[in-house]
């Protein structure tokens, strides 16, 4: 049974269900060999307030192997072979899970080990414009929580969200010096400038309710400053221009796009194929605050 989304009032609400169904389909004009895909559509178990309650991963193809495994990020990764492939193959995703309005996903010592979340990869280098940026923003505000804000604002004020001016490899130098993008190119915009400012912080894949694809954010990984060693990873959406809230789903986090890619894979064969995809979220139950 769906909730209408539109009538839930998000301040008050403490617990969400969500229902995740997708479809990706491969055509191909000729067969195809040595199919080697990778799926990142499947949630972590658990992620901060967020909770997987059951998945399950079908490919519409006979001979077909899957494999799970976690990349160094902590995603689950499902790999799909096959030795062949004569016109079509299909993935199929059902996900159900939980969230709740409790305290924000943190992260144990040791976090900044792994240097991504301060290091420009290729999709977030600052070119000069970047971090000339990042040095007036870097001067207004206290680095931290009110840095980030105003950097998300920032990137929100600067950019206008567009369908096919920019692609995957599309960097974020790029998609700022055209001014347009999409969710995707939001968050390297952010991440870019996040860096150059020395605030740790790592692109995020996932759902938002009512949006029609895979959306895209930012988290900022904070020191708690308890005497713990523990960060906090705030979440912020350059796009929607706001902090990430109960309505969104996430699924994976890496450095950027090309860590969390949902589907992306090799294969032998002279021609391209075509993917079409479907996607469904659904609001299953609600719950609110008492009082």
């Amino acid at each position: 049974m769906a909730v209408d989304a539109s009538s839930v009032n998000w301040p008050t609400a403490n617990r969400a269900l969500y229902l995740v169904t997708q479809q990706f389909r491969y055509e191909y004009p000729e067969p195809i060999r040595d199919l080697h895909h990778r799926l990142v559509v499947i949630p972590p178990e658990r992620f901060g307030d967020q909770r997987r309650l059951r998945h399950r991963v079908s490919v519409g193809l006979e001979g077909a192997q899957l494999e799970n495994r976690h990349d160094r990020f902590g995603n689950v990764v499902v790999d799909v072979f096959a030795p062949r492939v004569s016109s079509a193959i299909r993935f199929a995703v059902k996900v159900a899970v939980e969230r709740r309005a409790a305290e924000p996903n943190r992260l144990q010592d040791g976090w900044l080990a792994d240097g991504y979340l301060l290091e420009p990869s290729r999709l977030t280098a600052a070119d000069e414009r970047l971090r000339r940026v990042a040095d007036e923003l870097a001067a207004s505000a206290p680095w931290g929580l009110e840095l980030a804000g105003r950097i998300n604002t920032w990137v929100h004020d600067s950019m206008r969200y567009a369908l096919g001016v920019t692609g995957v490899r599309t960097t974020a130098a790029e998609a700022l010096a055209q001014g347009v993008g999409v969710c995707q190119d939001y968050a390297h915009v952010m991440l870019a400038t996040c860096r150059a400012c020395g605030i740790p912080s790592r692109y995020v894949s996932g759902h938002l309710l009512g949006q029609g694809g895979t959306h895209a954010w930012v988290e900022v990984v904070l020191p708690t400053n308890d005497g713990t060693g523990d960060a906090i990873a705030w979440p912020f959406d350059p796009t929607q221009g706001n902090r990430c809230g109960l309505g969104y789903v996430t699924v994976a986090v890496g450095g950027d796009y090309s860590d969390v890619a949902p589907t992306s894979g090799t294969y032998l064969a002279s021609l391209m194929g075509r993917l079409v995809t479907r996607k469904r979220v659904t609001l299953t139950e609600l719950e609110y605050a008492a009082g």
